[in-house]
């Protein structure tokens, strides 16, 4: 109980950043190369996350074969859902310009948008639940990965929610329940996946990888690149050398 309850506690954690981005870029008009450097190098702390944390402990748990599988599933699972839900009106959902579309421009795309939320959100707290699963301390690398990301997705997204003409209620409402599934989904990890065999642990840590990896090239550089263009590169390898300093202080 008392993991679980941890595991929820650190999903919730990361999750919060959601709302904390989105406060910022609901209230305060930040300038977009700012919201695009920040992408950019969050981007970067979640390639290090995934490269280093996720994948490497996938590995070192069931060895290359499940990594492997895992990771591709992961990849072709989040590619399917993202091309569906762009297809509903959510492909800028973590755009702040005026790319997204509003309700009457294309209904349905509210839901579709706050489904790609969750779609981006679970993978990376499940992780953080399993994360926990032996008694081990949580991966600090992975939660601090993911808060981190999560303050531009959360700023862009708003930013880009206010300009498609969707109310505060809604925006807030969106990414507070967010934060609370991201909790949910954390004790998730941790309750469900307890009892599970080393190379299930090691699919599933790799699926997670490789659709946080893809929503990355997706979702998160599209943005990033939007504004700070060839700044774009060396803004991430600072956010990856900066994990990669944190996995191995």
């Amino acid at each position: 109980m008392q993991g679980a309850l941890q595991a929820g506690g650190w999903g919730l954690l990361a999750g919060s950043a959601l709302v904390m981005g989105a406060l910022a870029g609901f209230l305060v008009p930040v300038p977009a190369r700012i919201v695009a450097s920040v992408m950019a190098f969050g981007s970067g702390v979640l390639v290090s996350a995934v490269s280093f944390d996720l994948i490497a402990e996938a590995n070192e748990r069931g060895g290359l074969t499940p990594t492997a599988i895992g990771a591709v599933t992961g990849a072709v699972l989040y590619a399917g859902a993202n091309a569906l839900l762009a297809w509903k009106g959510a492909r800028h959902r973590k755009r702040s310009g005026g790319q997204q579309p509003s309700e009457e421009q294309r209904p349905g795309s509210g839901s579709a948008i706050a489904l790609g939320a969750l779609l981006d959100g679970v993978p990376e707290s499940i992780v953080i639940g399993t994360s926990l699963l032996g008694g081990g301390a949580v991966s600090l690398v992975t939660v601090v990965a993911v808060f981190i990301s999560n303050v531009p997705e959360g700023l862009s997204s708003a930013s880009g929610m206010r300009r498609a003409g969707r109310g505060r209620g809604y925006v807030f409402g969106l990414w507070s329940g967010i934060a609370l599934i991201s909790a949910l989904a954390a004790i998730m990890g941790y309750t469900v996946l307890g009892d599970a065999p080393d190379d299930v642990l090691a699919g599933i840590t790799a699926l997670a990888g490789g659709a946080i990896l893809t929503m990355i090239a997706d979702t998160m550089i599209p943005e990033a690149y939007e504004d700070t263009h060839l700044l774009t590169g060396l803004i991430m390898v600072v956010g990856f050398l900066a994990a990669f300093a944190l996995s191995h202080a």
